[in-house]
């Protein structure tokens, strides 16, 4: 079982934790050998991180099955002189180093980007922190929800009793947390490129806050050119609801929900002569007058009446046979038995010992030809003896001295949390 092989050849050595933990894990799906260091005894917080577990309250989490999926781990003490050279020994042997912890850990360790280039000239750093390495909050603790918040990309409620279910005070997923794993693949390996053709290496950072920040241009670019920014007239300016009745979510006979999609006029019209409407054509639905809410508000309503004839089902074949942009509206446990997704081979299964087959989501990344079915993460230090005797050139004594003592030995590649 393997991820994909576009990056074979590529080896990246990572110290991460938590959510930057998925910047090594886009590059093992697409194939490169990612070596996370990992201190005793237990290794990366995710290990046990998130809502969900496999098997028992106490079991592996999901999210580490995802984000450490098909590394290797390697138990060293950071803090200790021996542990600190067996980074660097390490590091000499591999094209880019993945700092996801507080900005700076690795300079404090006296690891960092200096350091590096004085054992390996070509070596590529990324680091991926909350707050980045500079500013004034550099040094704050920060987690998935804060760098939504600091940007405005989430509703943050202040409920007087506390609330029963939610996140932060929003039933809202986080966006950046998920969004920066992506984004540090994607600036770690155009640096790899870069030093590939030059022989140099360089430094590249991704901030979680950063991430937020750029996430929507119609917010923060716009509001950043107030004097110059006007709204579209599609655009109801006043944010009263339905705002455009055009591009909006109905319900449907069964009680499930379609995301009606007709923003562009060929959609709308196709539509409208599909369901024998053709006297909403005229409507203007995109002036911005006095009249334009009533006018938004009376296609709504016809629209409610008319996708409330027909199922969610009903719908989707109907928008595939006239040419009608929308989708259903489903809830993760519609999607995972929705036909589109099956149909795409979006699963894979991997046997978990003690547990069973499990099954997960494959990376969104497709490669024609290969399959994707990567080993699950393994266990804190399960790799260590193996990575430092064949990538740093260790003996038995130098790995004894080296690893992590709080870890017992690794014997084999164990699966668990």
């Amino acid at each position: 079982m393997s991820g994909y092989s576009l990056l074979d050849g590529i080896r990246v050595l990572e110290v991460a934790q938590l959510a930057p933990s998925s910047v090594g894990g886009h590059l093992a799906d697409l194939g490169a050998e990612v070596i996370k260091v990992e201190a005793g005894p237990l290794g990366d917080p995710v290990r046990v991180g998130g809502a969900r577990a496999v098997g028992s309250p106490d079991g592996p989490a999901f999210m580490h099955l995802r984000w450490n999926r098909g590394k290797k781990s390697v138990a060293v003490d950071l803090r200790s002189p021996a542990g600190r050279q067996a980074f660097l020994d390490l590091a000499r042997e591999c094209d880019a180093v993945v700092e996801g912890m507080r900005g700076g850990y690795l300079d404090w360790l006296g690891v960092g980007y200096d350091s590096l280039r004085e054992v390996n000239p070509a070596i590529v750093l990324c680091t991926v922190s909350g707050m980045g390495g500079d500013g004034p909050y550099r040094t704050l603790g920060t987690g998935g929800p804060v760098f939504d918040a600091y940007a405005g990309l989430r509703e943050v409620r202040t409920p007087a009793e506390p609330p029963v279910a939610g996140m932060a005070g929003s039933t809202a997923p986080p966006i950046a947390m998920y969004a920066l794993g992506a984004y540090g693949a994607m600036g770690l390996l155009a640096a790899l490129l870069k030093a590939r053709a030059t022989g140099v290496g360089c430094r590249v950072e991704v901030a979680g806050i950063d991430v937020a920040a750029a996430w929507m241009p119609d917010l923060a670019d716009a509001e950043l050119n107030t004097s110059r920014s006007v709204p579209r007239p599609t655009w109801l300016p006043d944010g009263r609801l339905p705002d455009w009745p055009r591009l909006e979510a109905y319900r449907t006979r069964d009680g499930e929900a379609v995301l009606f999609g007709s923003h562009v006029e060929k959609f709308w019209q196709n539509f409208l002569r599909a369901v024998d409407r053709e006297d909403l054509i005229d409507v203007d639905l995109t002036s911005t007058d006095d009249g334009a809410p009533a006018r938004a508000d009376m296609v709504w309503r016809a629209l409610t009446e008319i996708f409330a004839q027909r199922t969610r089902a009903e719908w989707i074949a109907m928008f595939l046979e006239h040419e009608i942009a929308g989708g259903p509206v489903n809830s993760i446990g519609d999607m995972l038995v929705d036909p589109h997704f099956r149909a795409r081979g979006n699963t894979y299964r991997v046997a978990h010992d003690g547990v069973g087959d499990l099954e997960f989501v494959v990376s969104p990344v497709r490669v024609a030809g290969e399959e994707f079915a990567p080993p699950l993460p393994p266990d804190v230090g399960a790799d260590t003896s193996e990575v430092l005797r064949t990538v740093a050139g260790y003996d038995d004594a130098q790995i004894a001295v080296a690893a992590d003592p709080r870890v017992p030995a690794a014997g084999g590649r164990a699966h668990s949390g």
